[in-house]
């Protein structure tokens, strides 16, 4: 179906899915918070967005604060992905973190992105173990 402006819109069930690739809407995410973009990340939550760290819901009501507050924290703070992989609306990404520009320990991680709509629902970060490559089917 074409909406008003001729871009392609997806259905399933009732739902309004993606009008662009979701790895480029959790690949521009990772730049807004790369960038420590506040505006832009905000831009790209949905509504009832959270992010779910190593097993550990976090920053589920006041995300806003919360990425001020962990900018303050890690003010150096990247995310870098070797591997990036989606399925329908979930985005899987592989690398690792720099919690600081002086370190050279990189935290590897496995990043997922939720995206419904061209907006993020749940940003959620796996340690990078066979379990969790075995769980979201990435070995």
């Amino acid at each position: 179906m074409l909406s008003n402006n001729n871009e392609l819109e997806v259905y399933l069930e009732g739902v309004i899915m993606n009008k662009r690739d979701p790895k480029l809407t959790a690949l521009q995410f990772n730049e807004y918070i790369n960038n420590q973009d506040i505006k832009g990340l905000s831009s790209l939550m949905g509504e009832g967005f959270w992010v779910k760290v190593k097993e550990e819901p976090v920053w589920s009501r006041d995300m806003i604060n919360g990425w001020i507050r962990f900018f303050k924290e890690w003010p150096t703070y990247k995310n870098i992905f070797t591997r990036v992989e989606s399925r329908e609306n979930l985005v899987i990404l592989v690398g690792y973190a720099l919690w600081s520009k002086d370190s050279k320990e990189e935290d590897h991680c496995i990043w997922t992105a939720t995206i419904d709509d061209d907006h993020l629902s749940k940003w959620q970060i796996y340690e990078d173990t066979k379990e969790n490559r075995v769980r979201l089917d990435i070995l």
